[in-house]
């Protein structure tokens, strides 16, 4: 998996034998960013320059509260190779970094803390050593960041915070006059000069005894500051990475590989049985009629029918939610009555159509030590777990004994955000840190779509459930499990099938009901062919959080394009300067008519094909709440341009 080019180490002379330097400074590879690690009154402090811009002044560091630190030893490296994720946006990752190291000592206790400076961000890291040390600790970062600048970040199962000003994060944190909420990760931050950083955290893998980071103000404008509670023993104890990403655009940020480097390599020696792709599901289908008067709900016709589906159109997976047990008790599973579970397993192997099956932690304690080889002795290949709650250790243990089960995990309900674990555990498939399609019979805006895409998105894959194109249906109140609140879901198809792409992920959950992708075939081709989670590139073509957003991610010599704009509409040029020289593509493209809209017209589409070439520019035009795609491969002759319109 290791292409190593070189990796090198520069003693930087920063050693004295008398008294070392209490002043640092790393430059990233190709100089543009750098950290400056200064000792004031013997605390750690660092800042941040971007090109000659300070872009995070003089910050405090601390890992033991109040302590005295002193600065032994300092070295500097250089880091440069390129590493294969068994799936991501990627399929190649350059890991290019110096890193400068400081031997330190923290009122006793031995350490070091670790700076790495990356073209696209830089990251901090203590590491303490084996002996006696304080029982507790908090791993605290502070950023003292430009005022005027807007933040946004993620807010549960509701729509993200932002764009709001340093007073509007106060207001945040205060309301309901309880001083207890936090700031979740990543934050972002829109500079006044229109650049963007992130502030998250990666590789919580290799940290034991915490608690994921939470952001908070810091008293005085523009200072923030980060906190990790952690529980030490005696052993040698290593912090999460604090991670600041850098980005001319938001799209920027959900496309830097930093946080994914900075993981712990994986520990699965065989990862031949992760397979990334799509799955149907049937929790929001319930209640749905199709056109030839069956009634989907938990039975094994309508199962029958999924598989059936799924085999037809090379859908990879299909995800069985809550429901198909009765009660749980430690050790056993009592089955519903209203479905043979072993009947749709065999069909679904006839068939070959694997299978996912659905846990909720909230109905009976199993016990993991037997949930994962029970799931993997009834033939799944992953597992839906839900309202697992905010436990690190607990989801560690989780994602690593599925993979002992050679199960994939996809977490649900508040999950812990754990960014990178994807290059550790390749089973860590996706996890609903969003506010997933219809959450809690909600629905959501465009608008807040947009946000999760370029905020949510940058901690990793987010299992979303797009894909929806029985808007009216589900409109009118038509699903058992639908929004409380008929009217209220604001999309279009075409918008539908732009979103699949948009949001990263290793598992795209599509939610609607085999009839109403049939019905409109030709649309959901975007979708069949789309080879989720085998990307070789992936570009954010044009970001605005809350206004639009277009993906392009290219798997071989195909490029898919997915646009998607808020309730405004507006046109964006997407120019293809990303093709090959001299080669004539054929594109198909799934988009918006002049009659749709999100509110009153949302099924109205069209499906039209033509020829494109290197440095081409399309005019993509976008209903209110609506989206554009395009499906572009090398050119065979032969295929005409006609375009149909449908509604």
């Amino acid at each position: 998996m290791w292409r190593m080019f070189y990796f090198f180490a520069l003693l930087s002379g920063l050693v004295s034998c008398e008294k070392p330097h209490d002043n640092f400074n790393l430059a990233s590879p190709d100089g543009k960013l750098s950290i400056g690690i200064e000792l004031i009154d013997n605390k750690l402090n660092y800042r941040v320059h971007s090109g000659d811009m300070e872009s995070i002044g003089i910050s405090e560091l601390e890992i033991l509260p109040n302590a005295s630190v002193a600065i032994l030893k300092a070295s500097e490296s250089e880091n440069d190779d390129t590493w294969d994720p068994v799936w991501g946006q990627q399929s190649s990752i350059r890991n290019n970094f110096k890193e400068l190291q400081l031997d330190i000592n923290i009122d006793g206790v031995g350490g070091k803390l670790l700076a790495r400076a990356y073209n696209e961000g830089v990251a901090f890291r203590f590491v303490l050593d084996e002996g006696e040390k304080p029982k507790e600790a908090n791993f605290k970062c502070t950023y003292n960041l430009h005022k005027g600048s807007n933040y946004f970040a993620p807010a549960g199962e509701s729509e993200p915070l932002g764009p709001v000003d340093y007073k509007g994060l106060t207001d945040y944190l205060q309301e309901n006059n309880s001083n207890k909420r936090n700031i979740s990760v990543p934050l972002v931050v829109e500079s006044p000069d229109r650049s963007y950083m992130a502030l998250l955290e990666s590789d919580l893998y290799a940290s034991n005894g915490i608690d994921p980071m939470q952001l908070d103000i810091a008293g005085t404008e523009g200072k923030l500051l980060s906190v990790n509670n952690v529980q030490l023993n005696e052993k040698q104890w290593t912090s999460p990475w604090r991670v600041i990403l850098f980005g001319k655009s938001a799209g920027d940020l959900v496309v830097n590989t930093v946080p994914i480097n900075l993981a712990t390599p994986s520990k699965l020696e065989n990862t031949d049985w992760i397979k990334p792709g799509k799955t149907l599901w049937d929790w929001r289908v319930h209640g749905y009629t199709a056109p030839d008067g069956f009634e989907y709900g938990i039975n094994t016709e309508s199962y029958f029918r999924y598989i059936d589906f799924a085999a037809e159109k090379g859908i990879e997976y299909f995800l069985i939610d809550d429901s198909w047990y009765k009660e749980v008790t430690k050790g056993h599973f009592e089955l519903s009555d209203k479905l043979d579970l072993k009947k749709v397993i065999d069909y679904a192997a006839e068939k070959e159509v694997d299978l996912m099956l659905y846990y909720d932690r909230r109905h009976g304690e199993y016990g993991d030590e037997e949930l994962f080889p029970y799931y993997q002795s009834l033939g799944m290949k992953g597992i839906k777990y839900g309202f697992m709650g905010s436990n690190v250790y607990f989801t560690r243990e989780a994602i690593q004994k599925s993979a002992a089960s050679q199960l994939l995990i996809d977490f649900h309900d508040s999950p812990v955000p754990f960014t990178g674990i994807r290059r550790t555990y390749p089973n860590a498939i996706t996890r609903e840190y969003c506010h997933a399609q219809q959450d809690s019979r909600r629905a959501f805006t465009p608008e807040s779509f947009i946000k999760m895409a370029l905020i949510n998105a940058i901690t990793g894959p987010l299992d979303m459930n797009n894909g929806n194109f029985d808007l009216t249906g589900i409109n009118s109140g038509l699903r058992q499990k639908g929004p409380r609140e008929t009217n209220t879901y604001f999309s279009t198809v075409a918008s539908e099938a732009a979103r699949t792409l948009v949001i990263f992920s290793g598992l795209v959950c599509i939610p609607d009901a085999p009839e109403a992708y049939e019905a409109k075939a030709d649309l959901f081709e975007f979708i069949q062919k789309m080879p989720v989670g085998k990307w070789d590139e992936s570009q954010i073509l044009h970001s605005q959080i809350g206004e639009y957003i277009s993906t392009a991610r290219r798997h071989d010599k195909e490029w898919f394009i997915g646009s998607v704009y808020n309730q405004q509409g507006g046109e964006l040029n997407i120019e293809l300067n990303f093709l090959e020289t001299d080669t004539e593509y054929e594109v198909t493209y799934y988009e918006d008519t002049p009659e749709t809209h999100c509110k009153t017209n949302p099924e109205a589409y069209q499906v039209r094909s033509g020829k494109v070439k290197k440095d081409d520019v399309i005019k993509a035009i976008l209903a209110p709440g609506g989206g554009h795609c395009m499906w572009i491969r090398p050119a065979n002759n032969g295929e005409d341009s006609d375009s149909q319109l449908l509604e």
